[in-house]
This record gives structure tokens, sequence and C-alpha cells, in this order.
């Protein structure tokens, strides 16, 4: 799993939110799933789910997809069905107040996204100026 979670230090998930907060955490749980045993991975993928992308979707929600992307790709991932669900809850659900963090979210998990190399900017996300697309 060399290149598995590969550039997730360059993230800012500190400057992220999801449902519950700040996303510093959300690494952590990334590579709980990765490295993890099944319980742990089981446990570390609830909370994804419950931040990411249970009832809506947040700019931490667009970062982790392409992270996800590679433990749902990885053969030595435990969890590789409950990454694909996870992915499959992203793509259903969504939020209206800020429909371009939706849509990111959404494009990243359809176009399987290597690397999200950029925030996307909060005034950008709820203006709905630019496209997603260009804030990698």
């Amino acid at each position: 799993m060399g290149t598995v979670l590969k550039g997730m230090d360059r993230i800012g998930w500190h400057a992220l939110t999801h449902a519950y907060g700040s996303a510093e955490g959300v690494p952590g749980r990334l590579s709980r799933v990765a490295w993890g045993d099944a319980s742990t991975a089981a446990s570390a993928l609830c909370d994804l789910g419950l931040w990411l992308g249970e009832l809506a979707v947040f700019n931490a929600t667009a970062a982790a997809v392409p992270f996800l992307w590679d433990l749902a790709a990885s053969e030595a991932c435990t969890a590789r069905p409950g990454v694909i669900e996870l992915l499959g809850t992203i793509l259903d659900n969504g939020n209206e107040p800020r429909p371009a963090i939706q849509h990111a979210a959404h494009r990243a998990v359809l176009d399987g996204r290597v690397c999200v190399t950029a925030t996307p900017d909060p005034e950008r996300a709820t203006s709905g100026r630019g496209s997603p697309r260009n804030r990698r």
C-alpha cells in the first residue's frame, strides 16, 4: 500500500470542516481504515461516514474522497466494501445551502481523482462562482 494516502499530509485538514466541526481527525481515521485490523477499520469508517457524508457533504468530504478512492482500489484494504459504500453515500447525499461543496464532493467521487491539491475556497464554494474542477 505504498501510495495509498500519499499526499494526505498536504491537505490543510485543520481549516476544513465536517458534520461535527474541525476535520483534523480525518487523516487519522483514514489511516485506521488503511492499516487497522478489521474492527479498527470498521470503527474508523463509521466515524468517517458520520462526519463526511451521512446527512450532508462538507469541504472535508471533497478533500477526503481521493483518499477513499485509494482505499477502495487497494486490495490490501480489508474495509474495501465499506469504503465503496461510503463513496456511494457521499454521491447520494448533499446539502442545499452549500451546493458548490456538494458538487465538488460528487465530482470527486465521479472523477475518481487521485489527489486534491488545493482546499476549496469557502467563499467561492458558498457563492457558486467558479468551477470546482478549477480548484485542484
